[in-house]
């Protein structure tokens, strides 16, 4: 599915501190959105702006061509992506799903083999910034995932954060994410 302008419809689950403000930049930039959270009233502003709700990931997975997520941990991640009425049960072939959680590497490549055997393309782009850059549309977005996928999105990347960088394969945006944790966390000692 796409607009009548070529754009991407996206999806975005996870509506909390990162996803509202990543979700509102998508809208200021013309993308037709479909969200959802597992609560409801986390959607009212968005859809005011112009979004439109999905009751279940499944029911978003089958109007996006590109789906976010921004989830607090691996289980709500499996759940979404892999669960009853989750994106796969409700899935094209060729959606791109990618999270933009902080995980372990393993459970991003784990969640990428499952869905892959779904003809489900996955990308794990963990983002450093905080609340204020994902406001300002100014977040560090650290990407694993094949090229060619990683090239489709770059445009939706583009429209929420600053330094988008491919990294490798699945899981090496998660390292990366770990990497800047640990530098960060011995900045602030220091």
């Amino acid at each position: 599915m796409t607009q009548s302008d070529n754009k991407p419809v996206v999806g975005f689950i996870g509506l909390g501190l990162m996803g509202q403000p990543m979700c509102r930049n998508l809208l200021k930039a013309g993308f037709a959105l479909v969200v959802h959270d597992h609560r409801r009233e986390a959607a009212d502003e968005l859809i005011q702006l112009g979004a439109t709700w999905a009751p279940t990931p499944s029911a978003l997975a089958q109007q996006c061509d590109v789906m976010f997520s921004c989830l607090p941990g691996v289980a709500e991640i499996e759940a979404v992506a892999l669960g009853a009425d989750g994106l796969a049960s409700g899935a094209r072939p060729g959606l791109i799903v990618v999270d933009m959680s902080t995980i372990n590497p393993n459970a991003a490549r784990t969640i990428g083999a499952e869905l892959a055997a779904r003809d489900i393309d996955f990308l794990d782009a963990p983002v450093s910034g905080g609340e204020i850059g994902a406001i300002n549309a100014a977040l560090t977005i650290m990407v694993g995932g094949q090229p060619a996928v990683f090239e489709k999105v770059r445009p939706l990347f583009e429209k929420m954060g600053k330094s988008i960088t491919l990294i490798g394969d699945i899981g090496a945006g998660q390292v990366a994410k770990a990497c800047n944790q640990i530098l960060t966390g011995v900045g602030v000692a220091a």
